[in-house]
């Protein structure tokens, strides 16, 4: 059956911070220089904010640019942090770092502790009230390309697609969004994204993208033990000091409470689980005391772009650009990326407004958009950070160390003694050792209080795909899981997975291993594509409207 098409100067994939940020400033622009532009925003989520989660504590200044009276018109950004506190983590105790040790770059004070989800539906409004066309429940499935090899825009998946790969009584093709510039704002490692870094050799002579995982919950605690505005961060237990990560706690209005956990992904014990080492964390005794005779409301998970400056790749191609988080252009130690995700979809919306404005027709590269980032603040946001992540290879300790002491330089004004740019090496996905290298890690069972499993968290998270569609987690070489990765790593997908996707199932006898994939689980958190050790996984979209639910994530 053909596909319908529709016209549109710029088409964006993803409704997320970057994407909403250029459909606005798009829009803005078109307003003021009396300028008719089209603009259409898709996204995979059942509504705008069902697939956001993150923290987050959210720095303002891109949102001061892009709506200046945002107060006026009711942004969701309620409670200011009135409280920041850092603490080192041991499995008895806590040490608490005084402020004034901390490097100001990581000071939380003009931030906003928010609901991200909530945010980009208020953006959405915003958008739509400009003009904007906003189509949720649609995933975007293929890139199109002109015959001159430029990108034309992109193919919603077809919907109704049995499992064995056949229409059934509910089929519907895709519908094609063609666009004179299309604006990839798929979050990390989205699916098109990762297509036109290859296509375009956009990562040529930059590092390898380096990644975390983030698990969160939103619990509901009792009114004596909220301190609104609060934000707490730690580093060390659970984790050992040959492992990175760390944990945040932001106390937001309604006696809620947003906790989570980060590891990053070039871990190299493949019996680690990120989500067990959340749950112990809960248990800390400062940490647990804030949950108990609290209700957890809602679970989720996310990677999370850990590269810095080092990992971003060239953002621009004939007929469209890379923004936000598709890049990656989130700041480490600040844990914050929604402000340069914001700003960069703002740049590529004046590149593409520039060029439209001007009778351009498309199909060419907005280059311009190259030299107006790395002359905003988002580089500079970058580069005073960019030599955090490479030292954690010395270590937690001597890493967080070091790092500290190049973000002191930078505040301090004295940058120029830590000239030099430090580099990432290998990719997350070749980090493991060997299981017969590794020490098992021996998770204690979930208290159904503080700690869960993977099972419930999941029905928490409102996840749902329809039943009757091919899996979207797809590998390359289904014999890998079982031959290869089960005797080396002891399949590591079955633990790194935060929602309990993939199995390893034997018989009564505990012979025939089999690889179980429990894709109607998934999260689109894009673990299991970022961490297995072969590559053999690769994400893909579900139908549209499939995946997670968020409230209030």
């Amino acid at each position: 059956m053909e596909r319908e098409s529709m016209e549109y100067d710029v088409v964006i994939v993803g409704a997320g911070p970057s994407g909403l940020s250029a459909a606005i400033r798009l829009k803005q622009l078109a307003a003021a220089a009396d300028k008719d532009i089209s603009v259409c925003v898709i996204e995979k989520g059942s509504e705008v904010g069902a697939h956001i989660l993150s923290g987050a504590v959210i720095d303002p200044i891109a949102l001061n640019e892009l709506i200046p009276d945002w107060k006026d018109k009711g942004a969701p950004l309620n409670t200011p942090v009135t409280d920041d506190r850092f603490y080192i983590l041991t499995e008895i105790g806590s040490m608490r770092i005084p402020n004034a040790l901390l490097p100001p770059l990581m000071n939380n004070h003009g931030n906003y502790i928010v609901s991200l989800g909530n945010v980009c539906r208020w953006l959405a409004q915003q958008a739509e009230e400009l003009g904007v066309e906003i189509y949720p429940g649609f995933a975007a499935a293929e890139v199109l390309y002109h015959d001159d090899g430029s990108v034309k825009g992109i193919a919603t998946g077809d919907m109704g697609i049995g499992k064995d790969g056949e229409p059934t009584d509910r089929y519907t093709p895709g519908m094609e969004l063609h666009g004179k510039y299309t604006l990839f704002a798929e979050g990390v490692r989205g699916n098109l994204s990762k297509e036109l870094m290859v296509r375009f050799n956009l990562r040529d002579g930059v590092d390898p993208q380096k990644y975390g995982l983030g698990i969160k919950e939103l619990w509901q605690i009792d009114p004596a033990k909220h301190k609104q505005g609060l934000v707490l961060h730690s580093q060390g237990w659970p984790l050992d000091s040959k492992t990175g990560g760390g944990s945040f706690m932001y106390h937001l209005e309604d006696n809620q409470v947003a906790i989570g956990f980060v590891v990053h992904l070039n871990y190299t014990n493949p019996y680690l689980s990120p989500f067990e080492e959340f749950q112990r964390f809960k248990q800390h005794p400062l940490i647990r005391p804030y949950l108990e005779g609290g209700k957890r409301l809602s679970y989720g998970a996310r990677a999370i772009n850990e590269g810095g400056l080092q990992s971003v790749p060239k953002l621009t191609f004939p007929g469209g650009a890379l923004i936000g988080c598709a890049a990656g252009f989130v700041n480490l130690p600040r844990i914050k990326g929604s402000h340069n995700a914001m700003k960069t979809g703002m740049l590529a919306a004046e590149a593409a407004f520039e060029r439209l404005a001007a009778g351009g027709e498309g199909h060419d590269a907005l280059t311009d958009l190259e030299a107006k980032w790395r002359q905003s603040w988002v580089f500079q946001d970058l580069y005073k950070v960019r030599n955090v992540k490479p030292s954690l290879k010395h270590g937690l300790w001597l890493g967080t160390a070091l790092g500290g002491l190049h973000m002191w330089l930078n505040d301090l004004k004295l940058g120029f003694l830590v000239g030099w740019t430090q580099h990432h090496g290998k990719p997350d996905h070749e980090s493991l050792v060997p299981a017969a290298n590794a020490k098992k890690i021996v998770y204690p069972k979930p208290d159904g209080v503080i700690s869960f499993d993977r099972l419930s968290s999941v029905f928490i998270s409102n996840t749902n795909h329809e039943e009757d569609q091919p899996a979207h987690l797809k590998l390359k070489d289904p014999t890998v899981p079982i031959a290869f990765n089960l005797p080396t790593y002891d399949e590591p997908a079955q633990r790194y997975c935060p929602a309990g996707v993939y199995e390893v199932t034997r018989d009564d006898n505990g012979q025939n291993p089999r690889f179980v994939i429990n894709a109607q689980n998934c999260v689109h958190c894009k673990t299991c594509d970022i961490k297995d050790p072969t590559q053999n996984i690769n994400w893909t979209v579900p139908e549209g409207g499939g995946g997670p639910n968020y409230p209030n994530m």
